[in-house]
């Protein structure tokens, strides 16, 4: 799990560093998870894996600032994938404590990845962007 979710991330990281570099201009947005801010039964290793991606992203932003590259991690929350088919039935899922009352859709972190890879967030490093329909308030 550290492997994919922390080593993955870092590597994809030293890949694209050089270019953005070079330029002196990029983002880079990693996928961090909402279950980093609330914990979950049964999955340390999943939830450990994503606070070394928020770790990763606040360190990155102060290292690469000075190169201009912005650094953020998007953090959706239990989303309706096959992957999530696979682990629950989604039909079950309580919904009661998301405020906007349903699962999250893959289609649903759109906005906030456009925004952070768009002009827009040229200010914006070193943050983790809940999109989980409210589950956690931070």
């Amino acid at each position: 799990m550290l492997s994919v979710n922390v080593k993955g991330v870092w590597l994809c990281c030293v890949a694209v560093f050089p270019y953005m570099k070079e330029r002196q201009k990029g983002k880079i947005i990693n996928l961090a998870s909402e279950v980093f801010f609330t914990g979950s039964h049964g999955l340390a290793h999943y939830v450990a894996s994503k606070g070394g991606v928020v770790a990763l992203t606040r360190a990155l932003a102060a290292e690469l600032g000075p190169y201009n590259i912005c650094v953020n991690a998007l953090a959706p929350g239990f989303t309706a994938t096959e992957a999530a088919a696979g682990l629950a039935d989604l039909s079950k899922y309580d919904t009661s404590l998301t405020p906007l009352g349903r699962i999250g859709t893959p289609e649903d972190l759109l906005g906030a990845l456009i925004f952070l890879a768009s002009s827009e967030s040229d200010f914006v490093t070193g943050q983790v962007v809940l999109v989980d329909g409210g589950r956690v308030k931070h």
